[in-house]
């Protein structure tokens, strides 16, 4: 991709890897098989960043850290799998409600931290994880086993189980959004798409032709989960029976993008994981794969209207390798016939390939009218004088500004496209 904003070389958030890391821990000195809840398993890359000072500060200035001692009590409390099941679903529908309400300001915010953070979210479902993954209970676990629980926490904590529509008589959009990320460069970063999504959640948005009833999901930004189908899993049930569905991303700086074309290539920026992919994205039927997707939501209406601070573009940019050719060529105005794809509009990582992902599963169940595509967001940045992720604070009146910015300019552009859809 060529965005370019401070420490990102890739634009966009997102691949979703349910990468279980299961660390085979031998016994502690002198325990017996009967001690085996005192076995601890290596958390994740992504766990492992819990355990500094600024997602600490998050948890506690939001009250989210009291989630994982309780959630730890529930787990030691099962009996057997079933019940384990039921608790970490239970847990975590709970974990994505307590995020959305705080953020539509509902209930007590428990915390000084603004109640747009989508911060709380991340970490406190990473500390749930760590938990999940330290536990083993005495009625035992197998590594299939332990996985089935790892995925309901993710899906049920992303509201990705949490999906409803009302019947006849009202649109139905979908948006999702993307977990922070590049947290090795500065792990006190959010991300202005998870906020979006926390705070659309269940909202209604009125168009000409009567309400639109909004849902969201949230993804992780890993490359694997992305290509064992979590986007495909989440999409597939719902995408017939939408008016209008967009992924949404955080971009550039100062503009939003709504991206043209997608490109079917995978550029190897790292993710939460520290895991890199490059290559063609991951779909089943390759052999069918097309190199390029493209938006059908309407750019034009988008881009012309009034829809809060930051302009809105129509972005057309793609680079390919032509046909014949061999080096990657940058086409300001979408790829050419016969072209390989190496970047869509929306860069070369995980955004781009949920946008690609989302449109082609579009374009396979053969709704071509359906709108749907990407929405690049601004980078959601810190103030001046915070700037610095070494002695900066977790949050500043800027940093709540810019958020609250993006996110009611997503609902706008919502809104505006919903109601130019036909």
């Amino acid at each position: 991709m060529t965005y370019q904003f401070p420490a990102f070389t890739r634009l966009g958030l997102g691949g979703a890897t349910l990468l279980f890391v299961f660390a085979g821990s031998a016994l502690p000195a002198g325990a017996s098989p009967a001690d085996t809840s005192r076995v601890t398993a290596r958390p994740t890359v992504e766990e492992q960043r819990l355990d500094r000072a600024a997602p600490q500060e998050i948890l506690r200035r939001s009250g989210f850290d009291a989630l994982a001692p309780r959630f730890a009590h529930a787990l030691e409390g099962s009996r057997g799998y079933a019940q384990a099941e039921r608790s970490v679903t239970r847990h975590g529908s709970a974990l994505w409600q307590r995020a959305v309400d705080r953020a539509q300001g509902r209930g007590p915010a428990a915390g000084d931290l603004s109640r747009g953070d989508d911060r709380p979210l991340y970490w406190a479902r990473l500390a749930l994880s760590r938990e999940l993954r330290a536990w083993t209970p005495r009625f035992g676990l197998d590594d299939e086993q332990r996985g089935a629980l790892h995925a309901a926490l993710e899906s049920s904590s992303r509201g990705q189980e949490d999906i409803r529509f009302p019947g006849r008589g009202m649109k139905r959009v979908l948006v999702t959004g993307f977990d922070p990320f590049t947290l090795d460069r500065d792990v006190r970063i959010g991300n202005p798409s998870g906020a979006g999504a926390l705070a659309l959640d269940g909202t209604m948005v009125r168009t000409a032709e009567g309400p639109a009833r909004i849902e969201t999901v949230i993804f992780p930004v890993r490359w694997t989960d992305f290509a064992e189908g979590t986007v495909e899993r989440v999409l597939v049930p719902h995408l017939p029976h939408l008016d209008l569905f967009t992924t949404v991303s955080q971009g550039r700086q100062g503009r939003f993008d709504v991206e043209r074309t997608n490109g079917a290539w995978r550029g190897g920026f790292p993710d939460n994981e520290n895991v890199a992919r490059t290559g063609t994205v991951p779909v089943t039927d390759p052999d069918a794969q097309p190199q390029w997707t493209s938006t059908t939501l309407p750019y034009r209406q988008l881009t012309e209207a009034d829809t809060g601070r930051f302009p809105v573009y129509d972005n057309t940019e793609v680079t390919e390798v032509p046909a014949g050719g061999t080096q990657p060529v940058t086409r300001p105005d979408g790829p050419t016939p016969g072209s390989a794809a190496r970047a869509g509009g929306g860069g070369d990582y995980l955004s781009n390939e949920i946008a690609y992902r989302a449109t082609l599963l579009r374009d396979r169940a053969g709704l071509p009218k359906l709108p749907g595509g990407h929405l690049h967001t601004p980078v959601l940045q810190f103030g001046a004088a915070n700037a610095d992720p070494e002695r900066g604070g977790v949050t500043d009146p800027d940093f709540e500004r810019n958020r609250a910015d993006i996110v009611r300019q997503v609902r706008a552009l919502v809104q505006r496209a919903v109601s130019a859809a036909r």
